[in-house]
């Protein structure tokens, strides 16, 4: 009905010019919502409807499960989308989509995995069962293997169907783990790693061909690039004498170059760094060693280099 309204007021020409953006539910969506609040995109999406309502006129956004985005994109039902690498690959459409960027958020690795107590060796030279909701990557890795295996869909929550028993339904699981606590929490053990994913930005190729689209998502991604800078990095503000300052400019990281302007009166120098949010414990100490003083850290928004 949404999607009725806004052809409706709009136009059918002028909502098919928007770029349509799909966006994941469960974790990819906080995590892109949030990035693309930086940005200053808001959404806002109302009760019982998939279509998320933004202050942006050339932007449209779906909500769809990610399991499916990559797929969307592959058979341009829209232009750009939010997905795990795992399942792109898991679809198999990576030769039918573009990777834009890699926002690098949820980490996660796709493992194998077995029992605590079971042998690996061992369990490969008999017939096995593999727990997983990665089908295609299951089977994949069965082959390069070499396995007797077949492969059983769990549609999530795998972990309860390996067990060391005789009537266990699965002798491995295939499954992503950030942190392997599930894993450990479940006796199971790591025999093998498929392939590392995080959340990527992703594009249909007909949507790249057309150039006004390609700009809009080439802008996107500047605007998340510099988010993402800005985040792991803060600024430095500090003050230093005329006699001290060579040191420590000499001591300074920076992007680029430190930023400097005379004080008042000629008593000095005043500087301005931005540098890694990780170099700040170490760097203040050595920054007063050097003769800062005044030293003040404050957020970033935005950082394009």
């Amino acid at each position: 009905m949404f999607c009725i309204a806004l052809i409706q007021k709009f136009g059918y020409d002028t909502f098919m010019e928007k770029l349509k953006i799909l966006l994941a539910k469960g974790r990819i969506y906080e995590s892109v919502y949030e990035l693309l609040s930086d940005v200053g995109i808001s959404i806002h999406l109302p009760e019982r409807t998939y279509f998320p309502v933004t202050n942006q006129k050339d932007l449209a956004f779906q909500v769809v499960k990610p399991q499916i985005t990559s797929v969307l994109l592959a058979n341009n039902k829209a232009d750009v989308g939010f997905s795990g690498k795992d399942w792109v690959y898991e679809n198999g459409v990576q030769g039918k989509v573009e990777e834009i960027m890699d926002l690098g958020f949820d980490p996660v690795r796709i493992v194998a995995a077995i029992p605590d107590s079971v042998d690996f060796k061992k369990l490969c030279a008999a017939p096995v069962t593999i727990a997983t909701e990665y089908q295609k990557l299951s089977t994949q890795w069965v082959k390069e293997k070499k396995l007797n295996g077949t492969v059983f869909r769990t549609w999530g929550t795998s972990e309860g169907f390996v067990q060391d028993t005789e009537d266990s339904i699965a002798q491995i699981l295939i499954d992503n783990t950030s942190t392997g606590s599930s894993l450990k929490a479940n006796r199971l053990k790591i025999v093998d790693t498929l392939m590392e994913s995080s959340t990527r930005m992703y594009a249909s190729k007909i949507a790249l061909k057309d150039p006004e689209k390609k700009q809009k998502i080439l802008e996107l991604k500047m605007l998340f690039e510099a988010v993402l800078n800005a985040r792991s990095r803060v600024m430095l503000e500090m003050n230093v004498s005329e006699k001290k300052y060579d040191s420590l400019v000499k001591g300074l990281p920076a992007m680029r170059s430190p930023t400097v302007s005379p004080l008042f009166g000629g008593s000095g120098y005043a500087i301005k760094i931005a540098v890694q949010k990780s170099d700040v414990p170490t760097l203040l100490p050595k920054l007063q060693k050097l003769g800062a003083t005044d030293i003040v850290e404050y957020e970033l928004r935005k950082v394009v280099v």
